[in-house]
């Protein structure tokens, strides 16, 4: 599973660049609408929301804005009509592709997405031809060099945490199941354990090395499609070379 913690570092330090300009707001709020909408709107007793709620917070977004979107969710205020739609397909060499996405028109979400895949070599495939190959968990990343791996170790599989590795880009990554993230993450900050990367995702159960030029072509597609604004959040089964990272 060290692809994925390499490209949810890309995805983490993207999402600081997008937070500067605004863009990443924009899918926050779409995020604590649907949960508001789907688990009410208290915090302390939505788990999605609460987690919504603190990735806004995480990249400044106003108290305002936060609030309106949860207004949005619970029918307050208009605008909170969001559908869930997960898109999967393959990318350049073959590369299993998923993204996740929030939409108030699947007929404009659906052709942006598909034109995206094909001018970057790859297609959209039927419902369920990748999903097969990814489960749904809990990721936290941390960076070696500054916590204690005995400590998130410890602290993670008293806690709910499936497993704890070491990955070859110098990160500590633990797994949990969905229902466990929230207690592990309070149980980690609890014991001041900074997190690089903390999300509910999908992760690959099996990971594919390519050519790196190929690699190359497969990151530029993600990166596209994480910059739609309906794509929440976007999954690989791509072992992303090093040099691939040292580019970006």
């Amino acid at each position: 599973m060290a692809g994925h913690s390499k490209w949810a570092n890309i995805q983490h330090r993207k999402g600081r660049v997008d937070a500067q300009r605004g863009k990443l707001w924009s899918k926050l709020s779409k995020a604590i609408i649907v949960a508001a909408k789907s688990g009410g709107g208290d915090p302390n007793a939505n788990f999605r929301l609460r987690k919504a709620i603190d990735d806004a917070k995480a990249v400044s977004m106003p108290k305002d804005n936060i609030a309106r979107a949860v207004k949005r969710g619970t029918g307050e205020l208009a605008g909170g009509d969001l559908e869930e739609i997960v898109y999967e397909g393959y990318g350049p060499g073959g590369v299993a592709v998923m993204c996740e996405t929030l939409t108030d028109n699947r007929n404009r979400t659906g052709p942006e997405l598909r034109s995206i895949f094909s001018k970057l070599g790859g297609e959209i495939g039927k419902s369920g031809c990748v999903s097969y190959l990814f489960e749904r968990k809990g990721l936290f990343v941390f960076d070696a060099q500054t916590v204690s791996e005995e400590t998130v170790m410890e602290v993670a599989l008293e806690n709910g945490g499936d497993d704890v590795e070491s990955t070859d880009d110098g990160k500590l990554q633990v797994t949990c199941s969905p229902d466990q993230f929230q207690s592990l993450e309070d149980a980690l900050l609890e014991a001041e354990l900074t997190m690089e990367v903390k999300e509910v995702t999908r992760l690959p159960q099996t990971m594919v090395d390519v050519e790196p030029n190929i690699a190359k072509k497969v990151v530029r597609l993600l990166e596209a499609i994480d910059e739609h604004d309906d794509v929440q959040t976007v999954s690989t089964n791509l072992n992303i070379p090093d040099d691939v990272m040292d580019e970006d």
